[in-house]
């Protein structure tokens, strides 16, 4: 057996080491999972480590830990080449045999690998098995090509070989080979007769099954090793047309016998970055078409559809579509803030389709008010809402709740419940008390199940009202179903997004408390876009009783959110690195930080030379000269409101005043003018006035630096040599103590998260970036966002496509962001340099951004080696001189500064308009042609 083993490896002489590793192993395996069975299963992995690196197998066999990789079975290390294992199974355990391998590092990491297709039809390998494969790490790009837009859309009928008749075999080779064309097959050819005899008129042809391509050999009486490549042939003509890189593959000999062999060698060699794609964006509420209410529709999906085919697009990227329904009003318009992770927006319906013939004259009666706010350069959110919910109710009505018998819904019903019963029993409450704010709520305020359940069950009272949440979340349903059905008959996937939050007064937050930090406020750092920072006044995530729960809630929204995307955003993804938080007695941003994050201890300040003083840095330094400074001639009305002398020389908040939230409360209730409005944003100043933040709990001696401390008044009223301290260690602070903590608490998340999908996961990472992000992303394979005008790197002015990685998504502009021709204008003397540097030209730039200026950003994402360039709908109309808007301040979708925004944008011309365009679909389909996109 030593022999066999040794051969079978390419280990042809023996040192005493390797015989006694040998020996080691062999015993281990006498030992442990030694059974009655009738099958043994040996694992040769290849795959170089480090010494104290340990690779596991894992798989859905109880010896392999039944999936949970925390139990999975230890190989051991043979050589630099290979890790070794065997087990004893059951075949009548499983059908087919399920693996995957494990590398924990020598730190004690874990990282699991990128392949999931591995799989051991027992029946058909009734002997015992000798598996040798290769590991996949999951930052391989081939990997991507087996998520959901790939498989399900671009890929669907590609690559499918001819059946061919299987005989019987000892050596059945698998691998991958996602990016060859429909007239291209997988071809194997190698050194010994039963590999061909490197005769390259007559390559082996594998056949594809799922997604690996195969071939069974006959190999008992070969002589072996032998050395083999893959290669590509004519599907037609089995003409070779060209070899694999790299250096031959070795199959090593094996003269153990009753054994089949089953070879995984990972991927075929080839160029793994051809592929690139491009596509449009813009949120389903800014949609028009004809048959629309005011506002986008699931139904218009379609007519987008039939525009991006006839461009060359092979994306629609959308934003978030769940429902806002919080207050009924234009407020709910902010998309990121639903009241359910899970409910569609009734916004979104089709009135039309649902009322089919029967029903059809209640909305034919509304056709003169459908035309006015179809009319409307921008969207009458209160009007369309309520319209729609008025109509909703007689046509639930006039259906007398027969919907509740059909089978589909039984169907959705029963795959959404856990999520849909709660949800309407909020809705229920929300409307009886006219509040989502649940704490208002007179019965109901504390979700209890069992109260819940009798709500919502069929004989309550209450479940007319109950049912009519089902019948338009079943109807939403239906239309997007088909409206995504359609987009990919068409060859195009879908792309949604993922809040980084959930509402604090939202179905979520009040089923499960628990999974959120209610006590804090998400939200970002300041920026070039948000110079006070950003509220954005979620909760935060509790990440830690999450992962105690396996992150069920995040299985559950990747489960629901499949239905209807191929892929997704995920909203600062920076977040599941560290959430920047705020308290909930602050208002803006700029009071927050970064949770969790080590603090600095206060024996660090005197390590440093910095005489601590908590009252100086932690509390908000008020003067004469600070005052003067932010309020001017109102300085003394100030003094006399709001401040109180302290023994410092200086000035503290009053009680009634020392939180942004008080602040807040009080000017609501007095006259809005200038004067006022100086005073609240001064007052909010002052109350952000300071150097540090203690730890919660830690009695004085751990603290966080506030964000921007150098531009605080606070700051510039200490001497320089403190300045300077405090400064270094404020750095130290942000950009280098934090970065492995960091990583480490993403890695306890984002895995988890990604193995729940098969959605291709693209991150908005964006903003203030950890050093550790890029990595991580990397490592995962989840696509980075590249912004032309916000450089990663702080050295450049501007982020060029062409530098852009493989594994990212190029874009010119975002719906937080102006678009091309709104930025052109914004800031003449950026925009002279950016004409200059980036798009090579002469001269003075022009002040408009002219139809060839627009065209030539395009171009340049269109061209970059990036996997997509995705566009706003605006910036790709803006290539043409008569389909542009106008006014390209009216084209941007929301502003980040402003917590009020009104998200009613609205695209001015309607999409039938658009289809019709043949020349410029034409032009824009060559661009994107011309560029490798098509």
């Amino acid at each position: 057996m030593t022999k066999d083993i040794f051969s079978l490896i390419g280990v042809s002489l023996f040192t005493c080491e390797a015989f006694l590793i040998f020996a080691d192993v062999s015993l281990r395996h006498i030992l442990v999972n030694s059974c009655n069975c009738d099958m043994k299963i040996e694992f040769y992995l290849r795959f170089k480590t480090s010494f104290g690196q340990v690779v596991s197998v894992s798989g859905n066999l109880a010896s392999l830990g039944n999936n949970r990789f925390s139990e999975a079975f230890p190989l051991q290390y043979l050589n630099d080449e290979f890790w070794y294992g065997s087990i004893e199974a059951d075949p009548s355990e499983v059908n087919a045999l399920h693996y995957r391998y494990v590398f924990t590092t020598e730190h004690g990491e874990t990282i699991l690998e990128g392949e999931k297709h591995r799989t051991v039809d027992f029946h058909k390998n009734g002997s015992d098995l000798l598996l040798i494969d290769s590991w996949n790490d999951e930052s391989f790009f081939e990997n991507a090509y087996y998520t959901a837009p790939f498989q399900e859309v671009y890929f669907r009928e590609k690559g499918k070989g001819k059946a061919k008749k299987e005989e019987e075999y000892s050596h059945f080779f698998k691998v991958k080979a996602p990016l060859l064309s429909n007239n291209e097959a997988v071809c194997l050819l190698g050194s010994t007769a039963v590999f061909g005899s490197w005769d390259e008129s007559a390559p082996l042809r594998l056949t594809k099954k799922g997604v690996w391509w195969t071939l069974g050999l006959n190999m008992t009486s070969s002589s072996l090793p032998a050395s083999y490549k893959y290669g590509v042939i004519n599907a037609e003509t089995g003409e070779l047309i060209r070899f694999e890189t790299g250096d031959n593959r070795i199959l090593f000999s094996n003269d153990l016998t009753n054994k089949k062999t089953i070879i995984h060698d990972a991927f075929v060699r080839l160029p793994n970055a051809t592929w690139r794609g491009a596509g449009v964006a813009i949120p389903v509420f800014s949609l028009r078409s004809a048959n629309s209410f005011g506002i986008g529709e699931f139904t218009d999906i379609k007519l987008l559809a039939d525009w991006a085919k006839e461009a060359g697009l092979k994306l629609l990227q959308i934003l978030p579509i769940n429902d806002t329904s919080a207050t009924f009003t234009w407020k709910d318009s902010y998309p990121y803030a639903a009241i359910s992770a899970f409910a569609l927006h009734p916004i979104y319906v089709n009135l039309q389709k649902i009322a089919g013939k029967k029903s059809l004259q209640k909305v034919k009666s509304l056709t003169k008010k459908q035309q006015q706010l179809n009319n409307l350069a921008e969207i009458d959110y209160d009007q369309v809402m309520k319209i729609k919910m008025d109509v909703l109710r007689e046509l639930y009505e006039a259906d007398d709740m027969a919907f509740l018998e059909e089978t589909s819904f039984l169907e959705f019903f029963d795959d959404n419940k856990n999520w849909l019963v709660p949800y309407a029993a909020f809705c229920y409450y929300r409307d009886k008390y006219k509040t989502a704010d649940f704490s208002q709520w007179k019965t109901g305020s504390v979700y209890n199940e069992a109260e819940v359940k009798k709500l919502t069950g069929a004989k309550s009272k209450s479940y007319r009202q109950i049912a009519l949440v089902y019948f338009i979340q079943y109807h939403l349903h239906l239309q997007l179903k088909e409206a995504v059905d359609y987009a990919h008959k068409k060859g195009l996937a879908i792309k949604g997004d993922i809040p980084i939050g959930i509402y604090r007064y939202g179905a979520d937050a009040w089923t499960s408390p628990g999974l959120y930090n209610m006590n804090m406020q998400a939200g970002a750092p300041p920026d070039d876009f948000a110079v006070k920072g950003q509220n954005w006044g979620f909760p935060t995530y509790n990440w830690l009783q999450m992962e105690k729960n396996n992150f069920e809630w995040w299985k559950q929204r990747f489960h629901q959110m499949s239905n209807y995307f191929d892929a997704f955003r995920i909203d600062h993804i920076l977040g599941f690195f560290r959430i920047w938080s705020i308290p909930t007695d602050s208002v803006e941003g700029i009071m927050g930080r970064f949770i969790p994050a080590l603090p600095v201890s206060v024996q660090e300040f005197g390590e440093r030379g910095i005489w601590f003083d908590y009252d100086r840095f932690c509390k908000p330094f008020i003067n004469d000269a600070v005052l003067y400074q932010l309020f001017n001639g109102l300085t003394q009305q100030v003094k006399e409101t709001f401040l109180q002398p302290n023994d410092r020389g200086g000035y503290d908040l009053k009680e009634a005043f020392n939180t942004q939230r008080k602040v807040q409360a009080y000017f609501a209730s007095q006259e809005e003018n200038a004067d006022n409005s100086v005073m609240k944003h001064g007052l909010y100043d002052l109350v952000s006035n300071v150097l540090l933040f203690e730890e919660e709990g830690s009695d004085r001696q751990a603290f966080h630096f506030r964000i921007s401390m150098d531009t605080t008044p606070s700051y510039q009223h200490l001497d320089e040599g403190t300045k300077h301290k405090l400064h270094e260690l404020y750095i130290n602070y942000f950009f280098r103590r934090q970065d492995e903590f960091w990583k480490q608490e993403a890695l306890k998340k984002l895995p988890a998260l990604k193995e729940a999908t098969n959605m291709l996961i693209c991150g908005e990472d964006l903003g203030m970036v950890p050093h550790s992000v890029p990595d991580v992303m990397q490592r995962l394979s989840i696509l980075s966002l590249e912004v032309q005008r916000m450089p990663k790197d702080p050295n450049i002015e501007f982020f060029h496509p062409r530098n852009a990685p493989y594994l990212s998504v190029v874009t010119p502009s975002t719906h937080d962001m102006s678009t091309i021709r709104g930025w052109w204008e914004e800031d003449r003397e950026r925009t002279q340099r950016f004409f200059n540097q980036i798009l090579g030209e002469w001269g003075p730039a022009p002040y408009f951004c002219e139809p060839w200026v627009n065209r030539a950003i395009v171009l340049q994402h269109l061209y970059s080696p990036a996997m997509w360039s995705i566009f706003q709908l605006q910036d790709i109309l803006g290539m043409s001189d008569t389909l542009r808007r106008e006014n390209p301040a009216e084209e941007r979708i929301n502003l980040p500064a402003n917590p009020q925004y009104y998200w009613n944008y609205r695209m001015h011309i309607p999409l039938e308009q658009l289809i019709k365009e043949a020349t410029f679909n034409s032009e824009l389909k060559d661009y994107i042609s011309n560029s490798g996109r098509g």
